[in-house]
Parts: structure tokens; C-alpha cells; sequence
């Protein structure tokens, strides 16, 4: 199914019901106009960082379901699949055989081994510090070998994601392999999970180098294009590198907009989210929460320091539930540039700011994309998060059937549904985008066109109303839009 312009669901394959069968059955029965896309986060059998640690992507893990529950919801939304480019795991069957058999493993040359990599080995304090890394040292770990023998491995993220070596025919052949595999059980667009670590040489900051990047994305969409399947680099880093994607023709995430629109509500100012409106890619995925956390560093320079520290501030004394001590080591948070919170939440579970914000969302350009915790106006789970002591748990709430179909009965659902099914289907979004300046203040205008279709999203920061008008497709009339 080809990538239409409709709202695209985030969700893991247990937590709208407890696997892939209950989340088929739950989309098809109350999200069927609601969403015409689903991102299905790491659905195959992995060990670590919830499906992110890969063991093969040619199965699906027992636990969520099989191929047919996938083809289900396949039959009804365009899917969204994730390959980890830079890493697969080290229980996998590659990296095992590579253990046990070293230099006589087919799959030697997969993994990126220092004694190979460094001139001399070993890197200099130089290159450890030149590296763009995730620890406090350099990346790798100490690999003991069925002979005895012991190496350095190259580990960019956590022990049970070994780097992939992009450069050797093998891993090449590998990659084609198992995108190929994807595309054809029904990947729509294939995201390419941290592909900006992918590429590595001695001296360089093995992030993002270019012209490599270039080359590997080149050939990634070389691979899927005879299947129409469609390629979403993901990166979270300085805006200028989405605009860089963007100008190749890539499709891009918007993970800027999520600090953007906190400040608009917080600050009731329109000046930095409007200027990010009219500069933004418009081939482009937006997001206001996923998986992971608020993004920090994405907002960087479009928003200045002190903004993006008062917004932080705004989020612990004015979200609900979220505390400062979520995001330190106390709670496993490692990463320093995104923060730990539901978005209701890190808007004081408060249906008027929240419903605000999608109206926001759903008028950016691009596509839009909800994390199935914001799809339920999810409150921050504090049970969840203490019970694991993992900050991401925070907004990562597991939903039986039951709950998904209590929640549907809130009122804050019952306007944000009349939203997403008016962004799915009025054709104006189709159109251009026009952002009226209003100087700064707290008003925002936001205006799609598209011949004789007009919408209009007409919004006060500082009070949080708001109105949709639309040019009705029949009658030519200017209409409210009800129910939001």
C-alpha cells in the first residue's frame, strides 16, 4: 500500500492490546477513519531495548504474533517497518557464529573489529575524543572467542547492539537481503533507525560523514525503489541536518516541533513556532511524542538557550506527574537531549492546551504522526516508571482492550477524533500552507489552500481557544468545524 497523506499511528505490537492479533482487531473496530497508516515499532525477535537489538528481522517475535497478524492490519493502513542499520544483536545467530568461529565465520567481516579499524590497533585519545559517541569513552566491547582469544568490538549503543560494518561486501549484502525481505511483506516506508552512526572512519567523528552518508542512503533507496517502498532516514540532531535530507529528496522527521509548540503554550508566543513553520521541510514526518522522549537538541538554535531551558522548566512545574529526577541516572536516562513525559501530561493533562497542540500538529506540514499514548490522551504512567525503574517507561503505558475502549468515551477523545478525521480527509492539506504574521503575539494563523479549498486554524496561545473553519466542498460555504 502506498504512503497516503493521513495520520500515521506509532504504537509497539503489545500496547494496544497484549499483541499484533488485539491491535488489528482494535484498529479495524475505532481507528479505521481515524489513522490510515500504523508505525509498528520493532516487532521481531530481539534482545534488548525493546525490539531495538535485533536477532532477525525474517521473523516476528512468537509472543506478538506472526507474518498474518501483520498482513492484517497491513490489509486496512500503510505500515511503517524499522531497520537498525548501524547494529544487530549479540545473541543473534551472525554474531554467535562470529564468536565461535572468528576468522573462519562467514560473518566476519559484519562486525567492525578494532585491530582492523585503527591504524595500530588501538585509537589515540585524539580519535576518542573526535568520535560523536553515547559513552563516556570509546565505543566498544571486549569480545572473548571460543579459541580463548580476546578483541575490541565496535558497541556504539548498549552491549546487546553490535555495530554492523557497512563498508564490507558481506554487511552490504546482508542489508539488501533484509530490506528486500521487508518490502515484500508489505513495508510502505522502511525507517532507517540510526543510520547517522552507520558510517565510520578513523579521524572522523563517525556520525553522519559525508559524502558516506550520501552514498549508504543512495544505495538503501536503490534497493527499495523496484518495490515502491519508501526510505525514512531517522536522526535526531541540529534541524539543519533534516534540512540537508530534506534538499536530497529524503523523506525527513519534524522533531523539532514538539519543543516548538511547548513553548507556543507555555510562553503564549508564536514567534518561534511560526518562523519554524514557514523554513520547515514539507516532505516530512511530524511528531509531537514517540517512543522515546521530548527531543531537546533538535529545537537547537530555533529556539535560544535560555528558551529551551525555560521550557524545560515549564514541563516539571507545569506538566503533571513528571518530575526532574525521571530524566537523571536515578531512572536509567542516559540521554541527556530528550526528556521523559506524556505530552497530555507535559501539558497539565489539560484537554484544552492538548487538543490545541494536535490542531497545531495537524496543520504543520507533513504528515503527522501519533504515538498511541497520545492517541489516548495518555497520562504519565508513574506505576510503570517505578515499578522498572527505565525514565521511557514513563510514556510507555501498556493497554488492555478494555482500557483502549473505556478511554474512547473521554471527551478529550472525542475531539481530538474529529480532528484526525478531518485532517485525513479534507483536501485542502493537499494544497499550500500559508502562516499569517501576527508579529509575534499570541495569535496564530495557520491557512492550507488548495483551489477552491481553504481551512483555517485560528488559535489563541495565551487562552488556548481555538477555531477550524473550512470551505464546505458542496455548498462553497465557510463552516466550523464542530465537535473540536
Amino acid at each position: 500500500m502506498t504512503i497516503k497523506n493521513e495520520i500515521m499511528l506509532i504504537t509497539y505490537a503489545d500496547s494496544i492490546g497484549k499483541n499484533l492479533q488485539e491491535t488489528a482487531e482494535l484498529l479495524s473496530a475505532h481507528f479505521k477513519d481515524i489513522v490510515g497508516g500504523v508505525h509498528i515499532l520493532p516487532f521481531y525477535p530481539s534482545s534488548a531495548d525493546r525490539g531495538f537489538a535485533p536477532l532477525t528481522y525474517e521473523e516476528v517475535d512468537p509472543e506478538f504474533g506472526d507474518w498474518d497478524d501483520v498482513a492484517k492490519i497491513a490489509n486496512d493502513f500503510y505500515l511503517m517497518y524499522d531497520f537498525m542499520i548501524n547494529h544487530i544483536s549479540r545473541s543473534s545467530a551472525y554474531f554467535k557464529d562470529f564468536q565461535e568461529n572468528k576468522d573462519n565465520s562467514p560473518y566476519r567481516d559484519l562486525f567492525i573489529r578494532y585491530k582492523d579499524f585503527w591504524p595500530g590497533g588501538e585509537p589515540t585519545q585524539e580519535d576518542v575524543d573526535a568520535i560523536y559517541k553515547r559513552k563516556p569513552r570509546a565505543p566498544y566491547i571486549d569480545v572473548t572467542f571460543a579459541d580463548g582469544t580476546t578483541e575490541k568490538i565496535w558497541c556504539t549503543f548498549d552491549e546487546e547492539q553490535i555495530d554492523l560494518n557497512l563498508y564490507s561486501e558481506t554487511t552490504k549484502r546482508f542489508v539488501k537481503e533484509q530490506l528486500q525481505g521487508l518490502a515484500e511483506r508489505g513495508a510502505s516506508i522502511i525507517r532507517l533507525d540510526a543510520f547517522a552512526y552507520a558510517t565510520k572512519k578513523p579521524g572522523t567523528s563517525c556520525f553522519f560523514i559525508e559524502p558516506d552518508t550520501w552514498e549508504m542512503l543512495d544505495e538503501v533507496k536503490a534497493i527499495l525503489e523496484p518495490y515502491g517502498t519508501e526510505l525514512l532516514p531517522e536522526i535526531h540532531e541540529h534541524y539543519s541536518i533534516q534540512l540537508k535530507l530534506a534538499d536530497k529528496g529524503y523523506w525527513v522527521y519534524d522533531f523539532a516541533l514538539p519543543m516548538l509548540v511547548l513553548h507556543a503554550l507555555y510562553s503564549g508566543k508564536s514567534e518561534r513556532l511560526t518562523h519554524w513553520l514557514n523554513i520547515c521541510p514539507r516532505k516530512q514526518f511530524t511528531t509531537l511524542d514517540t517512543h522515546d522522549g521530548i527531543g531537546v537538541v533538535d529545537a537547537a538554535d530555533l529556539m535560544t538557550p535560555e528558551e529551551i531551558e525555560e521550557t524545560k522548566n515549564n514541563l516539571f512545574s507545569q506538566g503533571a506527574n513528571v518530575k526532574r529526577v525521571y530524566n537523571t541516572m536515578a531512572y536509567n536516562n542516559l540521554d541527556i537531549y530528550q526528556l521523559n513525559c506524556t505530552y497530555y501530561s507535559a501539558l497539565g493533562d489539560d484537554d484544552d492546551a492538548y487538543v490545541l497542540a494536535r490542531a497545531i500538529q495537524f496543520f504543520t506540514p507533513g504528515i503527522p504522526q501519533v504515538y498511541y499514548v497520545g492517541l489516548l490522551a495518555g497520562k504519565n504512567d508513574i506505576e510503570l516508571l517505578e515499578q522498572t525503574k527505565v525514565g521511557r517507561n514513563i510514556n510507555r503505558h501498556y493497554y488492555t482492550k478494555e482500557e483502549v475502549e473505556e478511554n474512547l468515551e473521554r471527551p478529550v477523545l472525542k475531539r481530538l477524533f474529529a480532528l484526525m478525521k478531518f485532517r485525513n480527509s479534507y483536501g485542502a492539506f493537499d494544497g499550500n500552507l500559508t502562516v499569517v504574521d501576527n508579529g509575534g503575539g499570541s495569535k496564530l494563523e495557520l491557512i492550507w489552500t488548495n483551489g477552491p479549498l481553504r481551512t483555517t486554524l485560528s488559535a489563541d496561545l495565551a487562552t488556548r481557544e481555538f477555531t477550524v473553519h473550512y470551505t464546505d466542498e458542496h455548498s462553497g460555504e465557510e463552516t466550523l468545524l464542530a465537535g473540536v
